[in-house]
């Protein structure tokens, strides 16, 4: 048995989960550089972590204040500039990324840019950034949802997945073979894609939710899948290491923007009715 923790901290520790030693990461502000300095420090000793903004093969200190915090560092390889990162995605050499959800459909496809219409919104969100790039560049892209919504249809499409489904990413002809969504984590359970029809499907649960608790967030008939599996729990030296890395994301802070997000939505929402 490990120690208590909490749901959030669980969510990072799937996340550092999916970085493997020896790959090409590229981490966000926030959760994604929590969950690789996690996996540095335990078991990816050899990973190269990278900003979006250049700073190259980076050893954590501290989470990062913004893109280019080379103060959040021990220390780096080199450094670079924002062009030279994205381009690197392009030409193939950045094995996974992670994107945050602000919507997400069935297929993968995200909206981080505005909630309602585009013209008289109902909320406007931070936009694209680099999502759109890393996601349909990056040989895997791991996608995380703390505050965001699963819907039907998005109110904008940012960020492309599957498309419709099925071989339509690839039949497009603007995106790398086999790149695209690999897996949905949030605080409830684990979701992963299904490798013909590229639908999202509910692959493990984590302790103390049930398949109904999921079930609930879901607009459409959730598949899941036959061998469903519950998320092992966390060990203490994973637990020990978020709090004393990241206190603010052990208890949940990192999800201010996302839970007050998620808040103005459903507002949002009762005016409607």
């Amino acid at each position: 048995m490990s120690k208590p923790y909490s749901l959030n901290e669980l969510l990072i520790i799937a996340v550092a989960r999916e970085i493997h030693d020896y790959e090409n990461v590229i981490l966000g502000v926030g959760l994604p550089t929590t969950a690789g300095a996690l996996a540095k420090a335990m078991h990816a000793p050899n990973v190269t972590l990278m900003m979006e903004s250049g700073i190259i093969d980076f050893e954590p200190l501290v989470p990062p204040n913004h893109i280019a915090d080379a103060h959040a560092c021990r220390g780096f390889s080199y450094a670079t500039d924002l062009f030279s990162a994205f381009t690197m995605t392009y030409r193939g050499f950045v094995d996974v990324c992670f994107l945050g959800v602000a919507q997400i459909d069935k297929y993968g496809n995200l909206n981080t840019t505005v909630i309602g219409d585009y013209y008289k919104p109902k909320l406007r969100l931070p936009g694209s950034g680099g999502a759109a790039d890393f996601i349909s560049y990056a040989k895997r892209t791991v996608l995380t949802l703390r505050g965001g919504e699963f819907v039907e249809k998005l109110d904008y499409f940012t960020s492309p997945g599957y498309l419709d489904g099925g071989d339509a990413r690839d039949r497009s002809g603007l995106f790398p073979k086999g790149s695209g969504p690999s897996m949905l984590i949030t605080t409830k359970g684990i979701f992963r894609f299904d490798k013909n029809t590229k639908e999202m499907y509910l692959d493990q649960v984590h302790p103390g939710v049930s398949v109904d608790d999921i079930k609930k967030d879901v607009p459409w008939d959730l598949k899941i899948s036959p061998d469903l599996k519950e998320t092992p729990p966390p060990s203490d030296e994973e637990i020990d290491f978020i709090r004393r890395f990241a206190p603010g994301e052990a208890v949940g802070s990192g999800l201010m923007m996302e839970l007050s997000m998620n808040y103005a939505i459903k507002k949002a929402q009762e005016r409607e009715k």
